[in-house]
């Protein structure tokens, strides 16, 4: 009786799951498409063509490889600041660590077009602008508060007599941090790292406003605007770029599935 009366709340969510994912289907659909058949509106590429992914791969992989470089190292960034940051957080409670929590929840609360603003008029004065190294900076603003609040709440959990006996066996501050905690902390470290990297990837409002306009350093999300034009729109072509820039991202949520899951509810359950 308990599996007939819930058959409708499967239906309604298999049919919600497939609304959500008709955006994407669209996407891949209009990519093997030729350009005089995309007004046609076909549901499957009728005129197959892998002419924009030819074109893609011939005028997008430089974008494709800036970007790889921002978020990797954007995730290396957030991880060597976010660690020992939570790390004197949770367990060596250092004073004032109710101010910083609470700056970092004000953090979030800032809009990216105020942060963005901010970062050119600065990263015009010491000449980060339309530079990799700027762009690493400015996105690692909204990846370390995020990594800080989830590796500190994970952190604050770990047993406490963990920590003590290891301390009593003399191990240091540093042996118990890159020993004990930073091993436990696996799966959260993953989590913040998946997220820092999708938060750099999928990045345009940064990329878009700290573009001095010489292109040179251009991520993805940006070198999708060399297919869209005052009078004409390649769909066929930017919707390609659009499924290369995916492939990344989907695989790694599919690897990193099962430590996201445990990561994100860690230090929600504590003993």
């Amino acid at each position: 009786m308990k599996h007939r009366s819930t058959w409708w709340k499967t239906l309604i969510g298999v049919i919600l799951t497939l609304i959500m994912l008709f955006p994407v289907y669209w996407m891949i659909n209009i990519s093997f498409t030729e350009r005089s058949a995309i007004r046609s509106g076909d549901l499957y590429p009728k005129a197959f063509t892998l002419e924009n992914f030819q074109r893609v791969f011939a005028d997008q992989m430089p974008y494709l490889g800036t970007s790889l470089i921002i978020a990797l190292s954007c995730v290396l960034f957030t991880l060597i600041i976010a660690l020992p940051a939570s790390y004197a957080i949770a367990i060596l409670r250092l004073g004032g660590a109710k101010t910083v929590n609470f700056l970092l929840v004000v953090a979030q609360m800032i809009p990216a077009v105020v942060m963005a603003l901010g970062f050119y008029q600065i990263f015009n004065e010491i000449g980060l602008l339309d530079t990799i190294p700027g762009l690493i900076l400015a996105d690692s603003t909204v990846a370390v508060p995020f990594a800080v609040m989830l590796l500190t709440s994970f952190m604050a959990g770990m047993p406490a007599s963990l920590i003590e006996a290891a301390r009593i066996d003399g191990a240091s501050n540093w042996r118990i941090f890159t020993q004990i905690v930073i091993p436990l902390s696996r799966n959260s470290i993953v989590t913040t790292s998946l997220f820092a990297f999708l938060w750099a990837w999928s990045d345009f409002m940064f990329a878009s406003t700290l573009d001095s306009g010489g292109g040179k350093f251009r991520p993805i999300t940006m070198g999708i605007y060399d297919y869209i034009g005052a009078q004409n729109q390649e769909w066929g072509p930017l919707m390609a770029t659009a499924v290369v820039a995916s492939v990344p991202t989907a695989l790694l949520l599919i690897v990193a599935q099962k430590y996201v899951a445990a990561g994100v509810t860690a230090g929600a359950i504590k003993d």
